[in-house]
């Protein structure tokens, strides 16, 4: 573990780096009743270990995040199963291609995929879509 006070170049506000598991954390300073103060060693490693926990959970929410969205996209659907509609098959491949997402798609850079998004915030991959 290594802490070191650095300064920002551009804004000279100081700020805290701590190395943990050999990662580097830079890590803001904190207001204190209106005084920027850096992070002491104690309040560094606390903080740098909230990161890493928060980091190493990123694949997690990613995936609830993407289990929310099918079944809201499911649900969108559902009246297509009642028993006074015929559910065309398009309707049915791409209603089972939602139920395969976790298990068709299970790393990080394959969530990032289906939560990619474009500049009006609306979601790109296809699998998303209606049909």
């Amino acid at each position: 573990m290594t802490y070191k006070i650095l300064t920002d170049t551009d804004t000279q506000i100081k700020y805290v780096s701590y190395t943990l598991d050999s990662v580097e954390y830079k890590l803001a300073p904190i207001n204190d009743g209106g005084v920027i103060k850096h992070l002491t060693e104690s309040q560094a490693l606390e903080q740098a270990t909230k990161v890493k926990d928060w980091n190493s959970k990123s694949a997690s929410r990613k995936l609830s995040q993407i289990k929310s969205l099918r079944l809201e996209r499911l649900i969108e659907t559902d009246w297509y199963s009642n028993s006074d509609v015929t559910m065309p098959d398009n309707v049915k491949t791409w209603r089972q291609t939602l139920r395969d997402l976790p298990a068709n798609h299970t790393n990080e850079t394959a969530y990032d995929a289906l939560l990619a998004r474009d500049s009006d915030g609306k979601l790109t991959n296809s699998v998303w879509s209606k049909p």
